[in-house]
Order: structure tokens, then C-alpha cells, then sequence
């Protein structure tokens, strides 16, 4: 569990602190910050969830997804108590910390601060965060240790 609880609290603060420096450069700016050709800095808002879907300007929306955020991870803390081998404590160490990240937006900000633009050929993948990349690695490792059983000895 101290692996689990201690790399979501690394994943926190890093989005957290990224958000906020995101938030003082470029807030008002409405601009795009060209780092490379397939790549921008930029600042959205997302009142949705993964890649803007369910978005709404419900003034319960926020409290509903955070809701449900939050049992989420009250499930995976469960669940990586209940089973702490493999690779299942780093990936729940990594959706719970993101999941975290996002609340915290939700309940701060007009929706979770997105800022990561990558683009090819004129097509632009929906704008994310650490946050949002540290649920879908934390994803694939679950994923990965469920199909594998990384870290377990075959009965």
C-alpha cells in the first residue's frame, strides 16, 4: 500500500504543480505556445471526462464526476489492499493519483486544466495532462498485470 499511496502522491504533486504553472504563464493568454511542429502548449478546460465526452454545464456536473472519481479509487485502494503483488500497486498507484488531480480541478477551476497538445498533418489529439497520462499508464499496467500476472509465482 506505501507503494501505492506514495506514487500517487508523486503523480499529485507533479500535476498539480504543472497545472499551476501552466495557470500563471499562460491564464488570459488565450494563445497557443508552439514547442515543435507536432507539438503546443495550450490552455483548456475540460467539464467532461477522458477526451471531453459527457461534457455538460450542469452545475452539478463537477460534484457528479468527482463523486464518481472518487469512488474509484476508494474501490482500487480497496482492491490493491486486498491484492498488493505484480504491477497492480504502480498502475493503481498511478490512476489514483491522477484521478486525484482531476477532482481537485473540478472543485478549483471551470473544469480540469488541460495543456499537452500533440498534432500531426493538421490533426490534434484532444488536449491532456499529467494527470490524464498517468490514468491511462496506470491503466495499461493493470491491464498488463491482470493479463500476465507480473510478479506472481504460477501455481
Amino acid at each position: 500500500m506505501q507503494r501505492t499511496l506514495g506514487l500517487a502522491a508523486v503523480v499529485l504533486v507533479l500535476d498539480q504543480i504543472t497545472k499551476a504553472v501552466i495557470l500563471a504563464t499562460m491564464a488570459g493568454r488565450g494563445s497557443v505556445v508552439e514547442v515543435t511542429g507536432f507539438f503546443n502548449l495550450v490552455l483548456t478546460y475540460n467539464t467532461g471526462v477522458s477526451f471531453g465526452l459527457l461534457q455538460n454545464d450542469s452545475p452539478w456536473g463537477p460534484y457528479l464526476l468527482s463523486g464518481l472519481a472518487l469512488a474509484v479509487v476508494a474501490a482500487l485502494l480497496v482492491w490493491v489492499k486486498r491484492q498488493p503483488v505484480g504491477l497492480l500497486p504502480y498502475g493503481i498507484g498511478l490512476v489514483v493519483g491522477g484521478a486525484i488531480g482531476n477532482v481537485i480541478d473540478r472543485m478549483h477551476q471551470p473544469g480540469v486544466v488541460d495543456f499537452l497538445d500533440f498534432h500531426l498533418a493538421g490533426w490534434h489529439w484532444p488536449a491532456f495532462n499529467i494527470a490524464d497520462s498517468a490514468i491511462v499508464c496506470g491503466a495499461a499496467l493493470i491491464v498488463v498485470d491482470g493479463l500476465f500476472e507480473v510478479g506472481r509465482k504460477s501455481k
